[in-house]
């Protein structure tokens, strides 16, 4: 069996449910700039195919969003709305109250005890890291993780493989040896191209996504008195996601979740 020495993490949507607080500081940034832009629940969701704020309002205003207040460079104009974008979502944050989503907590402190190695690769800023951890657990939470590799060092978003390539080549460990935990579409396609397996915790706003590819995919990790729910790929009798489990997982040696597997598995959903 393949070694597991190292669990990577995404942050917005995987560590915590933050993406309807994104949301929120999105549209509190439009209304600044006297933007008659007002991103919906089902809105946003389709605009998480695009990863990284600035990325993702300058797709908006080039596609979607152009109208009188809207200059004719798109990509300055998104750095500045971002930078408004950013200080409402660390302000609503701290009000927010979060939590981080079940077992995460429980996964960090038993990983820690067993020498695995943390790290966290996400196309969101160091800032917007250091608020989340900070807020839900505290400034020593920072020193758990060996790598943060953010958009502040990889200017490439996933689905790109560059945070993921940079975080291994930082705890230099193989990518077999590892293992990603991802929430998103191009997460998923991310850490599979870096040649990692993935595990995935969907929400609300990716549960309709294509995770052709992971190792498993559930609506979190679980608990012991909180069990997950499978939505593809095989928890072998598992409740709650622990080490042991990532363990089998990453050294399964049988094909990831395939394309026609994973259609399958939403038309059913969706019925």
């Amino acid at each position: 069996m393949t070694k597991l020495q190292g669990l990577i993490f995404d942050v917005d949507g995987t560590l915590a449910d933050t993406e309807e607080v994104h949301r929120l500081a999105f549209n509190a940034a439009f209304s600044d700039f006297g933007l008659k832009w007002e991103w919906s629940r089902e809105l946003y969701a389709d605009l998480l195919s695009v990863s990284g704020g600035r990325e993702r309002i300058q797709f908006y205003a080039e596609t979607r969003g152009h109208d009188s207040h809207c200059p004719d460079d798109p990509s300055a104009f998104a750095a500045e709305i971002h930078q408004a974008k950013t200080a409402h979502y660390q302000r609503m944050l701290r009000a927010a109250k979060l939590r981080l989503r079940p077992g995460i907590e429980r996964l960090l402190a038993e990983a820690r005890s067993k020498r695995i190695r943390l790290a966290i690769a996400t196309s969101s800023a160091r800032a917007n890291v250091e608020a989340l951890l900070n807020n839900i657990l505290g400034k020593e939470a920072l020193a758990w993780f060996d790598v943060i590799a953010t958009c502040d060092v990889i200017a490439k978003k996933k689905p790109s493989p560059a945070v993921y390539q940079y975080t291994l080549a930082q705890l230099a460990l193989d990518a077999n040896v590892c293992m990603a935990i991802e929430d998103t579409q191009n997460g998923n396609m991310a850490a599979l191209a870096a040649g990692m397996k993935t595990l995935i915790t969907t929400h609300s706003f990716t549960r309709n996504q294509d995770f052709t590819g992971a190792s498993l995919v559930l609506d979190h990790l679980g608990e012991p008195d909180r069990s997950f729910t499978v939505i593809a790929g095989n928890a072998h009798g598992a409740r709650f996601i622990d080490v042991a489990l990532l363990r089998s997982l990453n050294a399964e040696k049988c094909a990831p979740i395939a394309q026609e597997a994973w259609g399958s598995f939403t038309a059913l959903a969706g019925k």
